[in-house]
């Protein structure tokens, strides 16, 4: 499977410097694809090109893919400045390749999230226009009604200007002390900032919990809150189906 990424990307995930000091080498001249100095910026390699900096060839790193089921509570970040936990510290030791998330969970919810060292895919799978499908359940105060509900599936204005775009959701139970809370489902085709607790507001019912069951297609199973597992190749492969007409 061929797959382009950005000439510095791919240096970075090499480990031979960090994106921005890459992009300074391809501007100096050191660096070398097939034999021919590259100095612009943005030029796409793939798996099949020799990649030199100054005349020493570069070890890319096959492609790997993981679920976690990431706890609530963990930074989803490479590294955190306030030195909290991050979702990379349950792969540390375990995984030599230089992985990182793909897309994001806020800090406060749980539930299914992708780690590649695929540039490419990660790309096609958080690029807004590819609409990758999402699904939370979320516990939210109160119970919504179909009105509450119907508004979330023609969307609802989230900021001035910014309204959410219609989304797939159901009421599935009542929950909590007299009935008190609902369990809703929701399945979203964008990826804005806090989008479903966004969402949720605008109905008047804010999330009391929110977990994320579902990521283009990929579902965490039998995975408890911190344990992960490779990516099956079916699972692969499904998702660059997935992606590779958008």
């Amino acid at each position: 499977m061929v797959m382009n990424d950005r000439l510095q990307k791919v240096m970075a995930h090499a480990g031979i410097a960090s994106r921005r000091a890459c992009e300074t080498l391809i501007e100096t001249g050191h660096v070398r694809v097939n034999g021919s100095v590259v100095t612009t910026l943005g030029v796409k390699v793939n798996n099949s090109d020799r990649i030199e900096v100054d005349r020493v060839p570069i070890k890319r790193e096959s492609p790997v893919y993981f679920v976690l089921n990431k706890p609530k509570g963990i930074i989803t970040s490479v590294k955190d400045e306030k030195d909290r936990k991050t979702v990379l510290d349950y792969f540390k030791h375990k995984v030599p390749e230089r992985i990182y998330p793909v897309g994001r969970l806020d800090y406060d919810t749980s539930g299914v999230l992708l780690l590649t060292n695929d540039g490419n895919l990660d790309y096609l799978l958080t690029h807004p226009k590819h609409e990758i499908k999402k699904t939370y359940i979320a516990k939210v105060d109160g119970i919504p009604d179909e009105k509450d509900l119907d508004r979330l599936r023609k969307g609802v204005k989230l900021e001035k200007n910014i309204k959410s775009a219609p989304a797939d959701v159901k009421l599935l139970k009542k929950v909590g002390d007299n009935d008190q809370s609902g369990l809703i489902e929701l399945t979203l085709h964008e990826g804005k900032n806090h989008e479903v607790k966004k969402m949720l507001n605008a109905i008047g019912h804010p999330v009391e919990k929110l977990k994320r069951i579902n990521f283009a297609g990929i579902e965490v199973e039998n995975l408890e809150p911190g344990q992960w597992r490779p990516l099956k190749k079916r699972e692969v492969r499904d998702l660059f189906e997935l992606v590779k007409n958008r």
